[in-house]
This record gives C-alpha cells, sequence and structure tokens, in this order.
C-alpha cells in the first residue's frame, strides 16, 4: 500500500531527518571544541545561564516555527545534557567523542 503521495512524504522525512544527522554532527564538532577550550582553560562544565538562555532562545523560535516549546525545550535539554557529559569527561582526562 505505498502511493506515490505517501511515498513523496516518506522521502521528504527522510530527507529532512538525514539533515537533522548532519546538523547535529556539526553542533558536537563545534562543542567538542568548546570543551577542550573549557578544559585547557580551567573553565566548569557547566554554564547554567547559557543554558538557560539557550533554551529560552529555542523556545522562542519555535513558538514563531509553531513548535510546540515544551517539544523544543526537551530536544535542547537532551542535547545539552550529552554536551556537559562530554565536557565533564574531557576535564576528568578522558577523551568525549
Amino acid at each position: 500500500m505505498h502511493d506515490a503521495t505517501l511515498q513523496r512524504f516518506r522521502q521528504s522525512i527522510d530527507n529532512i531527518d538525514a539533515a537533522l544527522v548532519f546538523l547535529l554532527a556539526e553542533r558536537f564538532k563545534v562543542t567538542q571544541a568548546v570543551g577542550r577550550y573549557k578544559a585547557d582553560e580551567g573553565l566548569p562544565a557547566a554554564d547554567p545561564g547559557r543554558e538557560e538562555a539557550q533554551i529560552a532562545r529555542l523556545r522562542s523560535l519555535a513558538r514563531d516555527a509553531d513548535l510546540d516549546p515544551e517539544f523544543s525545550e526537551k530536544f535542547l535539554r537532551f542535547i545539552i545534557d550529552e554536551v556537559i557529559r562530554h565536557h565533564q569527561s574531557m576535564q576528568d582526562g578522558g577523551s568525549a567523542a
């Protein structure tokens, strides 16, 4: 039961998913560089003020895009928590990927 319309929708979803993966990869490359910098400079892994500002900014963008701000916050919080974990690992002498 694969009609052409459904197939086009699915192809668009697949393209968007691929773009999201590549964007996340680029974001993590930059945050890894930030983590190395913080470790070298003795800065804390987490920056709660920056995190809250980013969440507020993303919630506003989500509202502008007609996306549920709660969902966008959960999504960003997941990413932030992973970045902080990587930064803490770097400060502990690890090389988080």
